[in-house]
């Protein structure tokens, strides 16, 4: 059975239907072994939109400063904390982990090499046809360009 897992989680409740899963699971094996998760977090919002009023000059795009990143960060690791309350009650070691980058489904697999996971557990939104063409799947992604077993969790199943 897998001893260190890492749930890939973007903020919203449905990317926290895996979380569920995997706390019934660890409920299962923490008597018999020591169950690690990662609660993992991808920051991608890098740029923001500034609105200039008059002179027709409308919208731009700016980088966040460091410390705008930095409190993006810190709100992610409290939301991380918060949501790996049952997985700690339930007898598992859990760890946030935060970081920045535009592209999460790298990062995840750089994450799942990082923490030594022996699964990875995350939702999946389902899309497909053209949506799933339009914005792409993470999901599908870390599936086909990690090492580990997957654990893909319908969102709102």
């Amino acid at each position: 059975m897998s001893e260190r897992i890492l749930i890939p989680l973007d903020g919203s409740e449905l990317g926290e239907a895996a979380l569920h899963y995997v706390e019934d699971l660890v409920s299962r094996i923490s008597s018999e072994k020591k169950v690690e998760v990662t609660l993992f977090h991808v920051v991608t919002a890098l740029t923001h939109d500034v609105h200039i009023s008059g002179g027709g000059a409308g919208t731009i795009t700016v980088p966040y400063s460091e410390s705008d990143l930095e409190r993006l960060k810190t709100d992610a690791l409290k939301y991380l904390d918060k949501v790996g309350e049952n997985l700690k009650n339930k007898g598992a070691s859990v760890l946030a982990k935060v970081v920045t980058g535009s592209n999460p489904a790298d990062e995840i697999i750089k994450a799942e090499k990082e923490v030594n996971a022996d699964l990875v557990a995350m939702s999946t939104h389902g899309r497909a046809g053209i949506t799933r063409w339009a914005f792409g799947s993470v999901t599908d992604k870390v599936l086909r360009g990690g090492k580990v077993p997957v654990l893909m969790v319908r969102a709102g199943a």
